[in-house]
């Protein structure tokens, strides 16, 4: 394979769901949708927030980039079939996806009600099968891509978020699957899981500078993780430089979830 040249997702067309963050912040839907922008793709930023899209897009757009807003809530699959519509439809095409939306849950299973359940398990593993359903028929249709799902660190690190817990091992799972699944469609399927980052959903929850710099000491390299990290992954493993990588799941966690326990 010759060496790549140029910007890395050049004629691609990326759709990124969570694209929007809070405020002015970067989040990780947010810095995929920038990056890709930077690497030449043309970006459908799709948030349940159009204004919080929206932003994105103006961001993008700032730097010379191609990037439009799309709305909607993927809690449904006809929601996201028509997402999937619109998207395909602003360029004609669809070859990356960025499964970004998420939401945590706390709690054991003996203090968790069931509608929690529903929620979380709804959020971060049912929008991801059904965008993805939506939206690989479109890649098919387009030549084949990539896609990469979000999961996180939580999988296999338990700290009291059960439920956020398990649907997050459900998304490496569902991503293994996907990868054997849609391999001979000329789908490759990865996933990150992050690990601490300082992202505007963390600072919005009122993190103390004394809990951020004890999440920043857990790393093994001493470095505060961001969206940044997440979103230079992403586009890694969407790039054609990732082209034998398929079925990978690839913390970004700066080493947090190797540490010995007495260390």
């Amino acid at each position: 394979m010759e060496p790549i040249r140029g910007p890395r997702l050049e004629g691609k067309v990326a759709v990124v769901t969570g694209g929007g963050s809070r405020g002015d912040g970067i989040g990780t839907g947010r810095a995929a949708s920038i990056v890709f922008a930077r690497e030449g793709a043309r970006v459908a930023v799709v948030d349940r927030d159009r204004a919080a899209a929206q932003t994105t897009v103006d961001m993008i757009k700032a730097e010379g980039g191609v990037a439009a807003a799309v709305e909607a809530d993927l809690s449904s699959y006809d929601a996201c079939v028509a997402m999937a519509d619109e998207a395909s439809g602003l360029w004609g095409r669809i070859d990356i996806l960025d499964n970004n939306v998420g939401r945590e849950g706390r709690g054991t299973i003996l203090e968790v009600d069931e509608a929690e359940w529903d929620a979380v398990l709804g959020v971060n593993v049912k929008s991801t099968v059904f965008v993805s359903k939506a939206i690989i028929p479109k890649i098919i249709a387009s030549g084949g891509g990539a896609i990469v799902n979000i999961s996180s660190i939580s999988a296999w690190c338990a700290r009291g978020l059960t439920p956020y817990t398990t649907a997050k091992g459900a998304v490496i799972s569902l991503t293994r699957a996907m990868a054997v699944d849609h391999a001979a469609q000329g789908i490759r399927v990865n996933c990150i899981a992050p690990g601490p980052l300082y992202t505007p959903m963390v600072s919005s929850a009122g993190m103390d500078e004394e809990l951020r710099e004890r999440r920043k000491k857990a790393s093994l390299l001493q470095i505060e993780g961001t969206a940044w990290d997440v979103g230079h992954a992403a586009l890694y493993l969407v790039s054609d430089e990732a082209r034998y990588v398929t079925g990978v799941l690839l913390p970004v966690d700066g080493g947090v979830s190797i540490r010995s326990p007495d260390r």
